[in-house]
């Protein structure tokens, strides 16, 4: 079975754990497409790499985003003004946020605050989210679809 499509985004304060986060990715076969940083640059800003990341996600419905950035706020605001991306943010403590995100609100963009998780927590709350399939309740679908028709 063909892993799912993971598209990342960071500006430089997410760059250094979206780097160990690719690498986990790659290792477990998942098929990585990076939209930057594709180096660090203080002066970067998040937008730049941010809203490719979920214009690809947007486009292919198939794929899921991990963005990054110090706090993650930022990086889940730019990618939710696009039509179709439910982003969540993660930055630490309860992994029951990642989990709810996934199966209750069908994310298909995770925001990680670069700034507060440890390398070991990222990759965990990670690796929950993608192995978290959405609950498909009614009453979850119903609320998803009203927030679709708000995009139009």
């Amino acid at each position: 079975m063909k892993k799912q499509k993971i598209i990342l985004g960071s500006d430089h304060a997410g760059f250094e754990l979206k780097e160990e986060i690719k690498q986990y990715l790659q290792n477990e076969g998942f098929e990585v497409e990076d939209t930057g940083a594709k180096s660090y640059d203080k002066a970067d800003d998040y937008p730049d790499f941010i809203v490719p990341a979920a214009k690809k996600v947007a486009k292919d419905p198939d794929s899921r985003g991990i963005i990054l950035g110090a706090s993650g706020q930022g990086e889940a605001i730019a990618a939710n003004k696009i039509k179709g991306i439910r982003a969540a943010v993660y930055y630490g403590s309860n992994m029951d946020i990642v989990t709810l995100s996934r199966a209750h609100n069908n994310a298909n963009m995770l925001s990680l605050g670069a700034k507060f998780l440890k390398k070991e927590e990222a990759i965990e709350a990670v690796k929950l989210w993608l192995t978290t399939d959405f609950s498909k309740e009614e009453r979850h679908k119903r609320r998803i679809k009203k927030i679709s028709e708000a995009e139009k």
